[in-house]
């Protein structure tokens, strides 16, 4: 088992400790420890003796290390925590935590509001740029994580079939294992112009495509399923916006997993089309995980 930490990227906002909350969750279940992060490139360095809170200049980075911790500790009495200040820009820092950690957790407030635009740049770059899986969290109006509907506990990964992506489905069969859940499989397959007829759909290229694609996305999935033996899959290939599916399909589900390419060309944004629609739209968490 990997032992390295899940971190958490802390800014005290609700959605940073929502965040904190899910990774504790997440940290329970698979034996590992929880780092909760605060960066702030004008930390000052420690004295060497305690000073009054009106003195230390550190003191509200502190304060929401501390609250997020008080938090994980009533939720979790035995989990290993770690508190940890960087005197660095969040960005860097959490970019540099995610090479030493299992995963990364960061607050995530997608469209509800139009601060979101600047308040969540942070969160999307490094789902865009770490080198291990982001996971992307809302918070509720209670300020913990969002939660699937009553009864769905089922993880749902969207996968490409247009190049590798054993990483996505092996974070996405960790996780249901980790959580005793069903994970749901799921390919979305745009129609070509040639699927068009003067009436609609053509069914029978519509049919050839789909069959295609799913002994395709049957063949991807099937070393993972001897591989976790007891974990319930299904797998299904919808035709159509791959964006559009994969929201559909994580409605009510306890996280959606999608990839994200690591190698892109110079211009192109470093989340796809399908990655940022689940991010700004998704109710769930959403993990982005990197893939060659």
């Amino acid at each position: 088992m990997d032992q390295a930490p899940i971190t958490v990227g802390l800014d005290g906002s609700p959605e940073s400790l929502a965040a904190a909350l899910w990774a504790s969750d997440e940290a329970e279940r698979r034996g590992l420890g929880l780092r909760l992060l605060h960066a702030w490139i004008l930390l000052a360095g420690e004295p060497s003796t305690g000073l009054p809170p009106g003195e230390d200049q550190n003191y509200w980075a502190k304060r929401i290390v501390r609250a997020a911790a008080t938090a994980v500790y009533e939720r979790h009495h035995d989990l290993s925590v770690t508190e940890d200040l960087v005197a660095e820009e969040p960005e860097t820092a959490l970019l540099r935590a995610a090479e030493e950690s299992t995963m990364v957790v960061l607050g995530s407030r997608g469209l509800d509001r139009l601060a979101s635009f600047f308040l969540g740049d942070i969160s999307l770059q490094v789902a865009g740029r770490a080198e291990r899986p982001v996971v992307l969290v809302r918070a509720t109006g209670t300020g913990g994580p969002s939660a699937p509907a009553a009864g769905a506990a089922d993880v749902v990964a969207g996968v490409s079939l247009h190049g590798p992506c054993d990483s996505v489905l092996e974070f996405a069969f960790e996780t249901a294992a980790a959580r005793d859940a069903s994970l749901r499989v799921l390919h979305g397959c745009p129609l070509p112009v040639q699927a068009y007829a003067p009436w609609g759909v053509d069914p029978d290229v519509a049919g050839e495509i789909s069959k295609e694609a799913e002994e395709r996305l049957s063949a991807a999935v099937r070393p993972w399923r001897d591989r976790y033996p007891r974990v319930a899959v299904t797998s299904t290939v919808r035709l159509g916006s791959a964006a559009r599916a994969a929201l559909e399909a994580a409605d009510g589900a306890a996280l959606l997993v999608v990839g994200r390419r690591r190698h892109h060309p110079p211009v192109a944004p470093r989340l796809g089309n399908v990655a940022q629609a689940c991010v700004h739209h998704a109710a769930c968490p959403v993990a982005v995980v990197p893939h060659d």
